[in-house]
């Protein structure tokens, strides 16, 4: 068996960036988050509002989608902004597609997957 430290020699560039997308995409809250900004650009307090969670604890959430490349902030006056950036996806949309998944993925549904495949 490989050790996690010869894996992730192994991995190529691509490879370790699908981590971080994935490992961004495996929590509801920050799926949730990135739902909400396909719709528009919000300011870090609208992305807040409807969650029962800090706003120090969102953002973390958006610390996670940013350091992922799936959102950016900006600071517009005394506001935070959080922009979508959909071609951060494109990668990962282009794995899954390698092994035949043409439509979109439930990604509930996958991270029950990996929950399951990772404790047996």
């Amino acid at each position: 068996m490989v050790d996690d430290y010869r894996l992730r020699c192994l991995m190529s560039p691509m490879d370790a960036q699908l981590d971080i997308v994935f490992a961004a995409l495996s929590d509801a809250t920050r799926r949730r988050i990135l739902s909400m900004l396909l719709e528009d650009d919000m300011a870090v307090t609208d992305v807040a509002e409807p969650f029962d969670i800090s706003l120090a604890a969102i953002s973390k959430h958006l610390a996670v989608l940013t350091s992922a490349g799936l959102i950016s902030q900006e600071k517009r006056g005394r506001v935070k902004w959080c922009k979508l950036e959909p071609d951060a996806l494109r990668d990962a949309s282009t794995w899954m597609k390698a092994f035949g998944q043409m439509d979109a993925i439930d990604l509930d549904a996958f991270e029950k997957f990996l929950d399951q495949e990772l404790s047996e």
